[in-house]
C-alpha cells in the first residue's frame, strides 16, 4: 500500500527541520483550485472580519482600514486619518474592548465556519492563528509612519507603554481561545522593513516590539507549536531575534535579503518561505512563460536542496489585470510541477482528499 501524505502532514515537516516529501507552497489561505493549502490564517471573528467587509472598515482599536483596486483591496490604514498624533495622548483613544462577554466556543465556531466555507479542511490543512498584523503596525495605524518613528525616537517609554496595553489585550484572547482552537501553527507577523533596510535599529526593535512577540509566542512554545514570522523587506538581521523565540518559519523571505547566507547560518532549523519576488525581467511586457518557469526552477535549485524552503511568492496587480492572472497560472503550475517531484517522489505519495 502507498504512504499518503497530506500537504499539512508535509508542511509540519518542514517546520520541524525535516526534509519533506515535496516543497509546501506557503499561502494565507485556500488557493483557487482542488489542491488543499498548507495552511491557512485563523482570527477570531470580531477581531479580523472587518477585514472581510467590502471596502474594508474599522479594526478592534478603531483604526480605518480601506482597500482599493490597485492593490486588489488589499487593506491598509486610511491614508491621513490618524487617531491622534503625539504618543502621549494615546490613552485618550486606544481603548480596548471589553470581552468580558464574549463566547469564546462560538469564536472559533464561527471562524472556522467560514473557512470551511472556502474549501479548507483541517484534515488536509493547518490552522494558524494570528490575531494582529503587528505590534510597529498597529502603532503606524494609530498615528501614521513619521509620527510613529518620532515617538520611538523621542519618547521610547510611551511606545512600550502603548504596546504593553495592546498585548495585554492581544494575549487575554489568545489565552482564552487557543487551547479551544488547538491550532497547529502560532503565527506572528510585523513589517518592520523597507526593501532595503529595517524601519528602525536592532536595538530598538529588541526594546520595543520583539518582547511582545515573545509575550504571544510563549503560548506556542508552551504548547509545542512551530512558530511563523511574517516580514518583508530587509529584516534578516532580525533574524537572531526571531530564533530567540521559538520561531522556525519566515516568510516572505524576499530577495533584498541575503538568503544564501540565511540558508547557510540557520540550516533547516528556519524554513526559508520566499526567494522568489516578481521584480526586473519577470515583470517585464516581453517576459516569456519560459522564463517565469525558469525562474521557479532556479529558487528551488538554490534554496530547497536539503529541505529548508517552502514557495511563498507570486504576481500582484490591480483588479482585473488578466495578465497578471495568466502569469500567476503558467508560475504555479510550475511551482506543483517541479516542486512536486523535487525531493524524487511520485505523485502517489500525496493524499488529497
Amino acid at each position: 500500500m502507498a504512504l499518503k501524505i497530506t500537504e499539512k502532514e508535509n508542511y509540519l515537516m518542514l517546520l520541524r527541520g525535516e526534509q519533506p516529501y515535496w516543497i509546501p507552497t506557503y499561502s494565507f489561505g485556500q488557493m483557487p483550485g482542488p489542491r488543499p493549502c498548507t495552511s491557512a490564517i485563523f482570527q477570531p471573528p470580531f477581531i479580523g472580519d472587518f477585514r472581510k467587509q467590502p471596502g474594508g472598515g474599522k479594526d478592534v482599536w478603531g483604526v480605518n482600514y480601506v482597500g482599493s483596486a490597485s492593490t486588489m483591496q488589499a487593506l491598509l490604514p486610511e491614508p491621513g486619518n490618524f487617531m491622534f498624533e503625539d504618543i502621549s495622548d494615546w490613552r485618550d483613544y486606544i481603548k480596548a474592548p471589553d470581552i468580558s462577554g464574549i463566547d469564546w466556543e462560538d469564536q472559533v465556531k464561527k471562524g472556522l465556519d467560514a473557512l470551511y466555507a472556502t474549501g479548507f479542511r483541517r484534515e488536509n490543512s493547518c490552522i494558524e492563528y494570528n490575531m494582529h498584523s503587528g505590534y510597529f503596525q498597529d502603532l503606524v495605524g494609530f498615528m501614521g509612519f513619521e509620527n510613529a518613528l518620532m515617538a520611538m525616537s523621542e519618547d521610547p517609554d510611551e511606545v512600550i507603554a502603548l504596546m504593553t496595553y495592546i498585548c495585554d489585550f492581544y494575549t487575554e484572547v489568545e489565552a482564552n481561545i487557543i487551547d479551544i482552537l488547538k491550532p497547529d501553527v502560532l503565527g506572528l507577523a510585523d513589517d518592520v522593513a523597507t526593501w532595503r533596510s529595517p524601519f528602525m535599529s536592532e536595538a530598538m526593535y529588541r526594546e520595543m516590539f520583539l518582547p511582545f512577540h515573545d509575550r504571544e509566542a510563549k503560548f506556542a512554545r508552551d504548547r509545542g507549536l512551530p512558530i511563523t514570522m511574517h516580514c518583508c523587506g530587509q529584516c534578516m538581521d532580525l533574524i537572531d531575534d526571531w530564533i530567540s523565540i521559538g520561531v522556525n518559519q519566515w516568510n516572505p523571505a524576499q530577495l533584498s535579503n541575503d538568503l544564501d547566507a540565511v540558508k547557510a547560518k540557520y540550516g533547516n532549523k528556519l524554513a526559508i518561505c520566499g526567494g522568489w519576488d516578481a521584480r526586473g525581467r519577470l515583470i517585464e511586457p516581453d517576459v516569456t512563460d519560459d522564463e517565469i518557469r525558469q525562474s521557479v526552477r532556479d529558487t528551488m535549485d538554490r534554496f530547497a536542496k536539503g529541505g529548508g524552503f517552502g514557495w511563498c511568492g507570486g504576481y500582484l496587480a490591480a483588479e482585473g489585470d488578466m495578465e497578471m492572472m495568466r502569469r500567476n497560472m503558467v508560475l504555479f503550475e510550475e511551482v506543483n510541477r517541479y516542486g512536486d517531484a523535487f525531493y524524487g517522489y511520485g505523485p502517489e505519495i500525496m493524499a488529497i482528499l
